[in-house]
């Protein structure tokens, strides 16, 4: 349970920084992640009067304020447009509709969880972070980063020409994934991310001559079972409650191959138009 002695809207980012860096205080977003555990919180900090609840698109990129609802990814049709449906796919399954007209993307991302779904989509793309003090960075790097006391603002998905899937296994349909894959065939790379590890997302690096085979018209159903083979040896995997780490391994394997195939069926890199 969390217990909670004090409020505050913040007015402005400048306010929720300084009272985010006592220890017992804490940012809230939807609360819906923060309820599975059990602290005493000083002073809630709220962000939701500060506008940063939007989806902004611009020619080059989409800006997703950190207060942007799962709820909002989902039926955002410019971002399902460029991913292919990825980020609705991502993000379908998390417990229910009411769920995630709550749960945010700013939650989601700057608690990397090792059940994210939407960490592990968004690792397959072009993405980053953007942190009060510590300014833009890429995803890729903000997901090793040291917990801080920082705040994540948004998150900003470039739109890099690419060819997007994400899947997931779980026990049952609401459930946290088993494990989960994200795809990204992108014109400079290919990338593939894996979560529910049980651990945080990560991604997992093709080299180019693996690009190359998997783009070519030769690859053969051999070669992407190869190459998925490879990359799942890759993923380091752990047992908990859900599954144990053979079969993580097990359903890395499968999941990577069924996303490869995926994007070779889209012909590899697709253009971006508005």
């Amino acid at each position: 349970m969390i217990k909670i002695k004090e409020y505050v809207k913040a007015e402005s980012l400048e306010q929720a920084y300084e009272l985010n860096q006592k220890r017992a205080n804490r940012v809230i977003g939807g609360m819906l992640w923060m309820r599975m555990s059990s602290a005493q919180v000083q002073t809630a900090i709220d962000l939701s009067g500060l506008g940063l609840n939007t989806i902004e698109e611009t020619e080059a990129e989409f800006s997703i304020g950190c207060m942007t609802t799962l709820r909002q990814l989902e039926l955002h049709e410019g971002l399902n447009s460029y991913s292919n449906g990825a980020i609705r796919t991502c993000v379908k399954d998390i417990v229910g509709v009411q769920f995630r007209n709550l749960a945010t993307i700013g939650g989601s991302i700057f608690g990397r969880f090792g059940f994210s779904d939407v960490l592990t989509c968004f690792l397959a793309m072009d993405s980053y972070v953007e942190l009060y003090k510590g300014g833009i960075l890429p995803l890729t790097e903000f997901v090793k980063r040291k917990k801080d006391k920082d705040i994540l603002v948004r998150v900003i998905v470039r739109k890099t020409e690419g060819n997007f899937a994400y899947l997931s296994h779980r026990n049952t349909k609401t459930d946290f994934p088993v494990l989960a894959v994200g795809i990204g065939a992108m014109k400079e790379e290919l990338v593939v991310s894996v979560g529910a590890r049980p651990m945080e997302a990560m991604r997992v690096p093709i080299k180019p001559e693996q690009k190359a085979l998997l783009e070519s018209d030769t690859c053969t159903e051999k070669d992407v079972k190869l190459i998925a083979g490879e990359l799942a040896a890759r993923v380091p995997t752990g047992g908990n409650m859900r599954a144990s780490a053979e079969y993580r391994s097990h359903l890395a394997d499968v999941l990577i191959k069924r996303g490869l195939e995926k994007i070779r069926e889209g012909k590899g890199v697709r253009e971006y138009a508005d």
